[in-house]
């Protein structure tokens, strides 16, 4: 193939990625994964940020992974101080995916915290991720001030993050038990029997926890 040839196929690729037609704009991501090129990866990290359709981006954070660290990492570290929510929470996804442990100390505490629970709840996966043994109790204590946030999605990403930490979460989930707010106190007690019963399902351990804080701190340690 001539460097003619591959210019113009280059160009091709990333004009699809921005095709009106969702389908076109997939199997030009897939096609650049396939074929991972230096020249598509900046392309690929703007179009996640902007890409309405949930399986493209999938497919857009599949090509990014098909390319060197070395050539994506910088780019989605710096997306993760986009003024774009879904710039700073497909960059999260996409380091998840990377799973580089270098890329630990970029995942802040304004991003564990962000107001857009997408990205918050794209944090506490990446963070989870990527967090060195030695962190995973700070990390616990961190997550465990965002208890009773938001709904039933956000609060499930939640559990499964701090489940996903260990036996570590159990003294700050036991300390969020007596918090003043209810719902802090609910989705700790449900977190904790999710961990030691994980396939309780989270709207049972979310009733179960209800009932538990309804009637008081002493069936709470059930």
């Amino acid at each position: 193939m001539t460097v003619r040839r591959q210019d113009t196929d280059t160009t091709r690729a990333l004009q699809a990625l921005e095709d009106s037609r969702s389908q076109v704009r997939l199997r030009a991501a897939l096609a650049v994964g396939t074929a991972p090129d230096p020249g598509f990866v900046d392309k690929l990290i703007e179009r996640c940020a902007l890409e309405p359709e949930f399986y493209v981006r999938e497919m857009l954070t599949w090509a990014l992974t098909r390319h060197s660290p070395s050539l994506t990492v910088p780019g989605l570290l710096k997306e993760l101080r986009s003024e774009r929510a879904q710039g700073r929470s497909q960059a999260l996804h996409t380091l998840s995916k990377i799973a580089d442990p270098q890329t630990w100390p970029a995942i802040t505490r304004e991003l564990l915290f962000d107001p857009d629970d997408e990205v918050a709840r794209a944090a506490w996966r990446a963070a989870v991720v990527l967090v060195p043994a030695a962190e995973k109790a700070k990390l616990a204590a961190a997550l465990s001030t965002q208890l009773g946030r938001g709904e039933r999605e956000t609060q499930l990403s939640l559990s499964r993050a701090l489940i996903a930490l260990g036996d570590v979460i159990l003294p700050t989930l036991r300390t969020a038990m007596t918090d003043l707010d209810p719902r802090v106190r609910t989705h700790a007690v449900a977190t904790e029997r999710l961990l030691r019963n994980p396939d309780a399902g989270f709207e049972f351990a979310i009733e179960e926890a209800k009932r538990a804080v309804a009637l008081g701190p002493t069936s709470q340690k059930g």
